[in-house]
């Protein structure tokens, strides 16, 4: 096989494992009488991702084979998967999802350094070569999530299997992907320089603590909607059984996903133009907007409402997470610059997202009555939120770097 489809394949099946279930496992979760704890659950992923990266990483880069790693952490998520296929209480699914988390969320990067490695050692240009192998795992999230609406499956544990086949498939498939060994380099790092905690010295910095402090506080917004997206759609089937909406609300969520793909294109040119402090401030409008959006939405006549917040998703997610990693690059020394990257992804997808989950939670907990869920209310908040944080950002962070500067 191409070594460049090799390698799609990889990003392909790593991100549909994770489409099967991620978005419509609330609505699954609350047709077996488990609404109250969707944040709980989802909450895996975030504390998953504080601590098992880093950990893998340090596998990975001292004792085995990058793609061995992989292959073995999947094979162990296909068996998580299938436990939690068939678990009826929530302390028994909690259990497999959170250590299906465990071996999951380290695979995302560990498919990254398989590609790098791989492609470095071919003289492939990765900077050229690999967005265009990354945005296939894209599509199949998408394509898993397409599956999961179309085959009916969006409250039954088949998305599960599905999951737990796919990881298997990508599990074995691994194990034909060419050797990516631990690097000398790699081996002779210090614990502490692995796990990403000698960043912690840029915190005295006051920019740098201000910066870290908001990711964390915009980490919370992050997964609120994959968590209670569908969820929330599903409230409107007896008002709107026939809504496209409502009938098939994974692909109806999947622009999101569609609208995230195109927005990395459009970031060149706003960061040229806006610079980037105006982009971050972008990027907590368009939250304010993406919750604001569906609190007024409904299938009917306001589903231009819902269909907005579906695109503006795109430039909510993307704007801070990649314009936030280019402001570590230009302002970190280049020793502390790979730590850095690190911490911001620990902040924001594990810290940020773990109290998001389970602050969501409580929210909607509080707002619902008899199993009806005030959602207007609940997003209402939820964009209240994102508005004030994004003004206390925006007075707070200090940064002046002209947009000039990144055109060179």
């Amino acid at each position: 096989m191409n070594l460049k489809l090799k390698l799609t394949v990889t990003q392909f099946l790593e991100f549909f494992i994770w489409g099967s279930w991620l978005i419509s496992f609330g609505r699954y979760m609350s047709s077996m009488d488990m609404t109250n704890n969707i944040g709980t659950l989802f909450a895996t992923a975030g504390i998953a991702s504080f601590i098992m990266p880093a950990i893998a990483g340090i596998i990975a880069d001292r004792w085995i084979n990058s793609e061995r790693l992989l292959g073995i952490l999947h094979l162990l998520g296909a068996g998580c998967l299938f436990l939690a296929s068939s678990a009826k209480d929530f302390d028994t699914l909690y259990t497999y999802m959170f250590l299906n988390a465990l071996v999951f969320m380290p695979t995302i990067g560990l498919s990254y350094s398989v590609c790098y490695s791989v492609m470095a050692k071919n003289n492939m240009d990765t900077v050229k070569e690999f967005p265009p192998i990354r945005v296939w795992g894209t599509v199949g999230f998408i394509v898993a999530m397409w599956i999961v609406n179309l085959a009916g499956w969006g409250t039954s544990s088949n998305q599960l299997l599905l999951a737990s086949g796919s990881a298997l498939f990508l599990g074995l498939y691994s194990f034909t992907l060419p050797p990516s060994p631990p690097t000398k380099a790699q081996k002779g790092s210090s614990l502490i320089s692995t796990l990403g905690l000698d960043a912690l010295v840029l915190l005295k910095e006051k920019k740098m603590a201000v910066f870290f402090l908001f990711a964390v506080l915009l980490g919370i917004c992050l997964q609120i909607t994959n968590s209670y997206g569908s969820t929330f759609l599903d409230s409107f089937s007896g008002d709107f059984p026939n809504s496209f909406a409502v009938k098939y609300n994974n692909i109806f969520l999947s622009v999101s996903q569609i609208a995230e793909a195109l927005f990395i294109l459009a970031i060149p040119f706003f960061m040229r133009r806006f610079g980037i402090k105006t982009v971050m401030l972008m990027s907590f409008g368009a939250w304010v907007l993406r919750f604001g959006l569906f609190g007024v939405g409904n299938p009917g006549s306001g589903m231009i409402w819902l269909t907005l917040s579906m695109i503006i998703y795109g430039m909510a997610f993307d704007f801070f997470n990649i314009s936030g990693s280019l402001f570590i690059e230009n302002e970190t020394p280049s020793k502390f610059r790979a730590s850095a990257q690190g911490m911001l992804m620990m902040v924001t997808n594990g810290l940020g997202a773990i109290i998001g989950n389970y602050g969501a939670q409580a929210v909607i907990n509080y707002y619902t009555v008899d199993k009806i869920t005030k959602w207007t209310s609940c997003w209402i908040i939820f964009a209240a939120y994102a508005l004030v944080i994004g003004i206390l950002f925006a007075v707070f962070f200090k940064y002046k770097q002209e947009p000039e500067k990144l055109k060179n």
